[in-house]
């Protein structure tokens, strides 16, 4: 292993290659009372004298802040290639909600109110929502979308890869009865908490949008049934279906495509 990261490390001396710094910081959650863990990655050639956009990432259940390091390796050379900040936020297993029933649960508010302005006001962003974007894979490809639709105003673009795009389906799992109480005696709760009943709020042209899902996913008729009401309703959106399950293989490949088209975002937005 040491051999092998000298000689990476050679090649990206010879060919002029950079490593982007990757930190973890701690940020204070006031309205859950307590620090939240989130990764960062910095491009090597960050530098105050101009902004830069940031790439929100979410995890998936029973994963944490860390997870996007394992599943996608090189996310700090996408960070450097692409000139961006990305920030990869601990949600536990929230789902990414304001939770109607447990006061300790606030990871919507934690991302949209908290965390968001303490990066701004830490690192050189740009801080309007052309220079925001949001993804994330299983739970959180479903806090992606209900984040970046209920928030128009933050984000620019979002994503989501295999995504929990319809939670109805499983009642029973998940912990999602945690925050939203059982599915049978609370089911106007859950009808107003799953992202594929909030198309309506999306307004025109608001968000650039871009979805995939495996086709040997247990989520993906979800996912083609979310596809298919975008088009009914005349949504512009991305969607990529390909061989694949819900797994970290599958997920390490699909962001090479999201990644591209969240920097071809950026790139179109400071033209």
């Amino acid at each position: 292993m040491k051999k092998y990261f000298i000689l990476l490390l050679l090649y990206c001396l010879y060919y002029n290659l950079a490593f982007a710094a990757t930190d973890t910081i701690q940020v204070f959650s006031p309205s859950m009372h307590k620090q939240i863990k989130n990764l960062v990655i910095i491009p090597d050639h960050y530098t105050p004298a101009k902004t830069y956009p940031v790439l929100y990432l979410l995890h998936g259940y029973g994963n944490n802040f860390s997870s996007w390091l394992t599943i996608k390796p090189d996310l700090p050379q996408w960070a450097n290639t692409m000139d961006i900040i990305i920030v990869c936020p601990d949600g536990q297993n929230s789902w990414y909600w304001d939770s109607p029933r447990d006061s300790t649960l606030k990871y919507e508010t934690y991302i949209t109110k908290e965390l968001i302005p303490y990066v701004d006001s830490r690192y050189k962003t740009i801080n309007q929502k052309r220079g925001r974007a949001i993804s994330g894979y299983s739970m959180g490809g479903h806090g992606a979308l209900w984040l970046a639709v209920r928030h128009q105003e933050l984000f620019g673009a979002c994503g989501s890869s295999s995504g929990g795009v319809d939670i109805r389906p499983f009642p029973d799992n998940w912990e999602m009865d945690k925050s939203l109480g059982r599915y049978d005696e609370n089911p106007h709760i859950w009808e107003k908490h799953t992202v594929i009943n909030q198309l309506p709020l999306i307004r025109p042209n608001s968000l650039s949008i871009i979805i995939d899902c495996g086709t040997d996913d247990f989520m993906y008729k979800m996912n083609e049934e979310l596809h298919r009401q975008l088009l009914y309703r005349n949504i512009k959106h991305d969607y990529i279906s390909r061989p694949g399950i819900h797994n970290h293989a599958y997920w390490d490949s699909a962001f090479d495509y999201q990644l591209l088209f969240f920097h071809n975002y950026f790139k179109q937005e400071k033209n």
